[in-house]
């Protein structure tokens, strides 16, 4: 049965930064609502709200200090429920972003931990543990967390002792959440419960991968010399892609079932957030018939700028997917990776040392913006060509790069704190939009002048405004309404896809029912044999004006038709 997902433009809102509708130089509830035509306009379908829940904001949601409230800086739950109301007039459904690996150590249940002491039940919701050492002064294992450092820290027990250790696969502000305890389950099968009955349509769920554990906490074995400070983490078997948290996945999709069949003409769609390059038999065993409905394919965000990563990228997750019924979810750009105009900008972007399984990026190498521009119009041409779910970030639409230079006094990301600042962080995609080429305090961001940005904006961050945009037929913006528009036109979001050219060292095709995609990543460009452009003619092209369905130019997507 096909389902309204299965096509879907999904468009990821990094509510800080979308738009702000108070002018405090945050962005929040009204501020969204306030660009829901223009998301109608872009041909979105659905909206995915980075954690708007109740949080200290030490990773800017992504600590969660209450799973049944909106955050106050964004607005109220009467707010959300207009949001929704207005959504659903522009055809637009909602998602949520929902942590289920950690909270805050803000939340109740940290606190009420912390209390009680070491046994109690309020301890065994989480992982807590005597430290080793003849006066438990180290660590209860050697495991390391995802932001750097170790992955647990001491707390004083409330008779002012040095006490136990608690796990935090990222950091000391976000405890693991134990999934093998029942008050555990129960808590998050009624917060899916209290969304869905104000009118959520499902859920992006962050780092699924660390759920569940090795029972006992055995060390993780050593990895390689040389390995960076973030990545350490993600190679621990003892603590990532755990069976145990497959049992916590089934149990959500019966919630999920369950639901849908007590509320008739409801779909609800789970996403699964899950780094899985060049290992699609892995990526399936959470998007499946009895887990996740999807799992991001982030292939195509971590390859370099070569054909054959592209087309291993879509063929391996296609092949595997495709068999298992499962739609595929495809994505260039999010809140954890660096702008893809910079990374394709990159003197090193079609080289192998551009890729990497971690979700930033390893290269320092000269950016050229015109360049990464280029590339980024021909990679949502490729991208929108593929059978599946498309998500967007917010800001791509606009060509926007990522900003290197923001000061470290202004950083927020605790990437950037707890290494030391060797390694800079996510900041830089996650600055606020510019709505309006003129500056007028914010580029447009605050609907009144008011407080400065949450996080500085480039001076010349106008460049990329929306409104000037939405008049030049040549922008960024106007080429992806258009290609989506298209896209939509001609159904390329179902259907089979026929390769045509996959061997080839710098050129790609497939065909997709009546249209043909043709994707150059060479430097020159290349000459089609006429016996695949015959009687086709350009209906799309990621190169300004070209008609010429024989001719590929240099950094360039065709379609075909």
């Amino acid at each position: 049965m096909t389902r309204w997902a299965d096509s879907a433009m999904v468009y990821q809102v990094y509510v800080r930064s979308m738009a702000d509708g108070n002018g405090d130089g945050i962005g929040d509830l009204a501020g969204i609502r306030s660009r829901l035509a223009y998301l109608a306009d872009l041909g979105i379908n659905a909206i995915w709200l980075t954690p708007c829940f109740p949080s200290p904001q030490f990773d800017h949601g992504y600590d969660v200090a209450n799973y049944f409230d909106i955050e106050p800086q964004y607005g109220t739950l009467l707010e959300f429920d207009e949001l929704i109301a207005e959504a659903r007039q522009h055809n637009i459904r909602i998602l949520l972003d929902v942590v289920p690996n950690h909270c805050s150590w803000d939340h109740v249940w940290f606190k009420a931990a912390l209390q009680a002491g070491p046994a109690s039940p309020e301890r065994a919701r989480f992982f807590f543990r005597d430290g080793k050492g003849p006066n438990g002064d180290l660590p209860p294992n050697n495991w390391h967390a995802v932001f750097g450092g170790s992955a647990w820290t001491r707390i004083t027990e409330p008779n002012g002792i040095p006490g136990q250790w608690y796990l935090h696969t990222f950091a000391e502000q976000q405890i693991d959440l134990d999934w093998s305890n029942q008050d555990v389950v129960d808590h998050f099968d009624d917060m899916l419960r209290f969304w869905f009955d104000r009118g959520v349509d499902g859920f992006r769920c962050d780092a699924v991968v660390p759920v569940g554990k090795a029972p006992g906490l055995p060390d993780a074995p050593p990895v390689p010399d040389g390995t960076r400070a973030t990545d350490v983490a993600g190679r621990n078997p003892q603590s990532m892609y755990r069976p145990e948290g497959h049992v916590a996945w089934r149990h959500w999709r019966e919630t999920v079932d369950t639901y849908e069949r007590e509320h008739p003409g409801r779909e609800l769609l789970m996403v699964a957030e899950a780094y899985t390059p060049g290992m699609p038999e892995v990526l399936l065993a959470y998007a499946n018939p009895a887990e996740f409905h999807q799992c991001f394919a982030f292939d195509l965000l971590l390859a370099p700028w070569i054909a054959k990563h592209y087309v291993a990228a879509i063929r391996d997750n296609l092949d595997v997917l495709s068999a298992a019924g499962v739609t595929p979810s495809w994505t260039l750009n999010n809140h954890d990776a660096q702008r893809n105009v910079t990374r394709y900008g990159r003197a090193d972007a079609d080289q192998l040392s551009s890729f990497t399984q971690n979700n930033l990026v390893n290269s320092d190498a000269p950016v050229d913006l015109a360049l990464g521009t280029q590339r980024a119009r021909t990679a949502i041409m490729l991208m929108l060509g593929l059978p599946g779910t498309v998500y967007l970030y917010q800001g791509e639409e606009l060509g926007l790069p990522e900003v290197l230079d923001i000061p470290d006094s202004a950083r927020q990301d605790p990437i950037f704190a707890m290494t030391n600042g060797t390694e800079i962080g996510r900041d830089g995609c996650r600055v606020p939009l510019p709505w309006t080429t003129e500056k007028t305090g914010s580029f447009g961001f605050s609907a009144i002048d008011g407080a400065a940005p949450w996080m500085p904006q480039p001076d010349d961050w106008g460049i990329y405004g929306a409104d000037s945009q939405a008049q030049d037929p040549t922008s960024m913006l106007r080429h992806y309404r258009s290609v989506i528009a298209i896209r939509a036109q001609h159904g390329l979001a179902h259907g089979e896809l026929t390769w045509v050219i996959k061997d080839h060292p710098t050129v790609l095709a497939f065909e997709r029912g009546s249209v043909l995609v043709v994707v150059n990543f060479g430097a020159t460009h290349v000459l089609l044999d006429t016996s695949i452009t015959k009687h086709r003619s350009v209906i799309a092209s990621s190169v300004l004006g070209h008609t010429d369905a024989g001719n590929l130019p240099a950094n360039s997507t065709l379609w075909l038709a």
